[in-house]
């Protein structure tokens, strides 16, 4: 019912693009394993074996303290309609936050979403397909704006020091704040 694949193929991108929502898991030794929702038009494939997300501010940022501290992390993609279809990244992650020399190459992939601190791109060791017949039937409604709204009525330097008091994990592990506002970008 699964099959493991050493690169992403043109079906695996396709199916990729048409899904509203992933899901990105991360572990360190002795910390909880986090596990986040995404969605916001925020993951890019950049080729076969790399892929890429635009983190924005939001309750925390285990996910940097997860990699910083281990590397490890997983993507899942699931159909909520037909064909059902599960698609895992197995891969590496690092950060590039917007202070970083990388960052606007990174973010020129992505559209301009209000309170975007890093990218995280990750390189794919295994990609994983399973039946995901267990997985609901859904359709998407909308996309919630609460988050954008939220990061686009903030000041500045509001926005900043909110993201400077984040040096921590829950469990601990130190976080690279961000400490500039993202430079201003093209939509690709």
């Amino acid at each position: 019912m699964s099959e493991f694949f050493d690169a992403l193929t043109d079906a695996h991108r396709a199916f990729i693009a048409r899904q509203p929502v992933f899901f990105v898991a991360t572990a360190a030794a002795d910390a909880r394993i986090n596990c986040s929702p995404k969605g916001m038009d925020s993951f890019r494939i950049l080729d076969g074996r790399t892929a890429a997300y635009l983190d924005v501010g939001g309750s925390g940022n285990e996910t940097q303290a997860h990699l910083a501290a281990d590397g490890r992390i997983t993507v899942m993609f699931c159909a909520f309609d037909n064909p059902a279809l599960i698609l895992r990244l197995y891969g590496r992650g690092t950060a590039t936050l917007a202070q970083d020399d990388g960052y606007p190459a990174l973010a020129a992939h992505f559209p301009p979403l209000p309170g975007a601190r890093q990218v995280f791109t990750i390189m794919i060791d295994s990609v994983q397909t399973s039946c995901g017949w267990g997985v609901p039937r859904m359709t998407l409604d909308r996309e919630r704006t609460t988050l954008s709204r939220y990061h686009q009525q903030q000041e500045p330097d509001a926005y900043l020091a909110e993201m400077a008091a984040q040096t921590r994990s829950i469990d601990g592990l130190p976080v690279r704040p961000q400490t500039v506002l993202p430079p201003a970008h093209p939509a690709p």
